[in-house]
């Protein structure tokens, strides 16, 4: 089993910037690709992005990129989303989830653990 738990959420105007975080214990958090979804209400869960076990590879949905930046850091089981121009479609509850296979899932069938979310709100 892992356990996920999220924080950094919050409200920010147009514009500004928020960092998540997600913490993980139980298993390795190194054997264990770690993506971000999201979910705004009466939508479905979307893919933010993704990063590797290593941290050396990343994908991100068209949505965000060049605006989010996915990274990890092994020695402290945490993966983070910096969110930078954060515009009000960002508007949703945030979710990491942690995938023990090698590749660098989209899907959330992809994915083993999943934490209990985090909101993040910006207002225009």
């Amino acid at each position: 089993q892992v356990q996920l738990v999220e924080s950094g959420g919050g409200s920010v105007q147009a514009g500004g910037s928020l960092r998540l975080s997600c913490a993980a214990s139980g298993r390795t958090f190194s054997n264990y690709a770690m993506g971000w979804f999201r979910q705004a209400p009466g939508k479905e869960r979307e893919f933010v992005a993704v990063i590797s076990r290593g941290g050396v590879g990343t994908y991100y949905a068209d949505s965000v990129k060049g605006r989010f930046t996915v990274s990890r850091d092994n020695a402290k089981n945490t993966a983070y989303l910096q969110m930078n121009s954060l515009k009000p479609e960002d508007t949703a509850v945030y979710y990491c989830a942690a995938d023990h296979s090698l590749s660098l899932s989209v899907t959330t069938s992809g994915y083993d653990y999943w934490g209990q979310g985090t909101q993040v709100t910006v207002s225009s």
